[in-house]
């Protein structure tokens, strides 16, 4: 398996919506709106097997002091492989913020994210609204 990996946006509509269901995340299922989002953002940094996107970071930033790892994916065929410890790798490109920060999906993946030199803030609580224009 030769895995290259790339800071460029040249990954597709369909080539994003393949990894993001792959995974199960509801994102996949709006693929217009997730290539807009990703063109948009600060970094992606990309995992490919040949044309095959096989994972991806996302950092959004404010060009000076905070930068948000907003989510680290890997097919799962490609999983257990390193892939994602190398995509986290990425934060060295802001290791001259002050924060990088993460809000790992699941608790399950707090470890992950620890081996990699983040920690669980203090008395942090994940907040969101989930679909705010929809009426409850």
């Amino acid at each position: 398996m030769g895995i290259t990996y790339t800071d460029k946006k040249k990954f597709t509509k369909e080539r994003t919506r393949q990894l993001f269901r792959s995974v199960g995340w509801v994102s996949g299922k709006h693929p217009e709106r997730l290539h807009k989002a990703l063109m948009g953002s600060s970094t992606v940094f990309s995992a490919w097997d040949g044309d095959r996107l096989v994972g991806l970071v996302r950092v959004l930033d404010d060009t000076e002091m905070v930068a948000y790892m907003h989510y680290v994916l890997v097919d799962p065929e490609y999983q257990g492989y390193g892939i994602a410890g190398h995509l986290v790798m990425v934060k060295e490109k802001y290791c001259d913020y002050l924060y990088i920060e993460v809000m790992p999906e699941e608790s399950k993946n707090a470890t992950f994210y620890q081996k990699h030199g983040f920690s669980i803030m203090e008395d942090g609580v994940a907040m969101q609204i989930r679909n705010p224009g929809e009426r409850r």
